[in-house]
């Protein structure tokens, strides 16, 4: 896990955005996707949790699962309804796969992501309602609604749990709001100037040492080198081993072979 002291400042103003965002699990079964949910939220930058009558919570099985997301289930808000949940949201968006007579259109996470994000950004409060893990949402939740969302899926297996959903959804948020991820490159120091040509020099000794750079004929060997590394984009401490390397080829103690034996059959008689 990032310290968040190394994270970027978009990332942190992503977070307090994300904070406008409210997840509600209407009816869940299964403790072990409370806790699967409330991880999926935390990777995101969620934070708020609604249980609609869950039917085991607290429960061991969803804080194992939540794998460190513990703070959001002991800040989890539990209500006997829906309507409960929904209480001072500005925006509520129900999770549906299901066919139905609906009288709003019906979008795809990317699709209506932008809106939510700007709502959120103008201090609104939004709703993520998902369903039952059977049955999903039934048509009286839906209509507390007005918006509606569906995850595209493979037609011919579109069965995506709980967590999942909450997942794509969560992600499609922060993607909106933050596609840097340059604070998780690796923080490489650069060679200086000078550092480097002593190292094209220690280079150019270990060749004429061990013989593959000629004095008399050197051509073009060395500025083709030269492109070679610049290339590469070395890092200080990648040509410290690259110097390493060169040093020990210059004091490893080379053998010469001893001639081959004519073979009889080729001895002048």
């Amino acid at each position: 896990m990032t310290p968040s002291n190394d994270l970027p400042a978009a990332g942190l103003a992503a977070n307090t955005t994300l904070a406008q965002f409210r997840v509600v699990l209407s009816h869940t079964s299964h403790p072990g996707n409370i806790g699967s949910a409330a991880r999926a939220m935390k990777t995101m930058g969620l934070q708020h949790l609604y249980l609609v009558n869950p039917k085991e919570f607290p429960s061991d099985v969803a804080r194992s699962l939540a794998s460190s997301a513990d703070d959001l289930l002991n800040r989890a808000i539990v209500v006997n309804s829906l309507e409960e949940a929904l209480a001072g949201t500005t925006l509520q968006v129900a999770m549906t796969a299901r066919r139905r007579e609906l009288v709003q259109p019906l979008h795809t996470p990317r699709q209506l992501v932008p809106e939510l994000v700007t709502e959120a950004i103008g201090g609104g409060t939004i709703a993520l309602v998902f369903g039952n893990e059977t049955n999903g949402m039934t048509i009286d939740e839906v209509r507390l609604c007005n918006r509606l969302v569906t995850i595209p899926t493979n037609p011919d297996y579109s069965s995506l749990n709980l967590a999942q959903a909450v997942q794509v959804l969560c992600y499609e948020l922060r993607a909106a709001l933050l596609d840097d991820v340059s604070h998780l490159a690796e923080k490489r120091q650069l060679p200086s100037h000078d550092y480097m040509e002593l190292f094209y020099k220690h280079l150019e000794e270990t060749l004429i040492t061990i013989g593959f750079l000629r004095t008399k004929t050197p051509k073009r060997l060395m500025p083709r080198v030269r492109r070679i590394v610049q290339r590469a984009q070395l890092d200080q401490e990648e040509v410290d081993m690259l110097r390493g390397v060169l040093r020990a080829a210059v004091e490893f103690e080379r053998v010469t072979p001893p001639a081959q034996a004519t073979p009889e059959a080729d001895k002048p008689e």
